[in-house]
């Protein structure tokens, strides 16, 4: 069975007293035990949430990594780096990073082959806009997305990735995909991974992300192929976040 797993995306927002309230109010909480809660944080702050929330069963993570291990790369974070500072998990092809910085297909491979390589787990963000969906192209661009990483690896490596299906057009404005739509589009994710190895697909966790909110997630994840949230806005509050954690379990 699939651990269910809710990633909270502060994107480049929050605070050290932020941080500080989420550990006070995780360090009370009693999260499902069969749940997996991560907080992906801008670099700042993956030590002091390490800290933070070490005495609860949430891990952090970071937003992005460098492709390159070490070197004269200045404003760059290697994977490395990230593990020593705590993170265990890592976004990588989110789609603010493909739009705003130009992140495309091999961009993105050689980020999630830069976290394998250092022992993270690397969120592979895959989704259509708003023009792509209205075009009926939603699965070519998505399968597309997926497959310029996938076909890449080795059969050894394709379980230790996450797959979050964000819907571009759902994210940051009050559009949320519907139940059967967020489920039709995991269901083909997972349909393609089958092609790769049916243990693959069937063990391969795939989290919703787009708008994820404490009055939705509950539908959401009750769909047989929805695994979890990564989840944006609502992770920054922490009553809300908590609420979407317990509706996980």
């Amino acid at each position: 069975m699939r651990m269910p797993l809710i990633a909270g995306n502060w994107k480049m927002n929050g605070s050290l007293s932020l941080v500080e309230e989420f550990g006070r109010a995780f360090a009370r909480a009693s999260l499902p035990v069969n749940v997996e809660v991560a907080l992906m944080l801008p670099f700042p702050y993956l030590v002091p949430a390490g800290r933070a929330l070490g005495e609860t069963a949430v891990t952090v993570g970071a937003q992005t990594l460098s492709d390159q291990p070490s070197g004269a790369f200045t404003g760059e974070v290697s994977g490395a780096m990230l593990r020593d500072c705590g993170a265990r998990h890592v976004l990588v092809g989110h789609s603010e990073r493909r739009s705003l910085f130009g992140e495309g297909d091999a961009a993105v491979l050689a980020r999630v082959r830069a976290a394998l390589g250092e022992g993270l787990t690397p969120l592979l963000c895959v989704g259509e806009t708003l023009e792509e969906r209205e075009a009926e192209r939603t699965e070519a661009v998505v399968l597309g997305q997926l497959e310029a990483v996938f076909d890449a690896l080795d059969a050894a490596e394709r379980p230790r990735l996450v797959v979050a299906y964000e819907p571009v057009w759902a994210i940051g404005t009050g559009r949320t995909a519907t139940p059967d739509q967020a489920q039709s589009v995991h269901a083909a994710i997972r349909g393609r991974l089958a092609r790769y190895d049916e243990a693959l697909a069937d063990g391969m966790r795939l989290l919703y992300g787009g708008s994820m909110k404490a009055d939705n997630a509950a539908e959401l994840l009750a769909q047989p192929d929805i695994d979890g949230g990564l989840v944006g806005g609502a992770s920054l509050k922490v009553d809300d976040f908590l609420a979407i954690c317990q509706s996980a379990g």
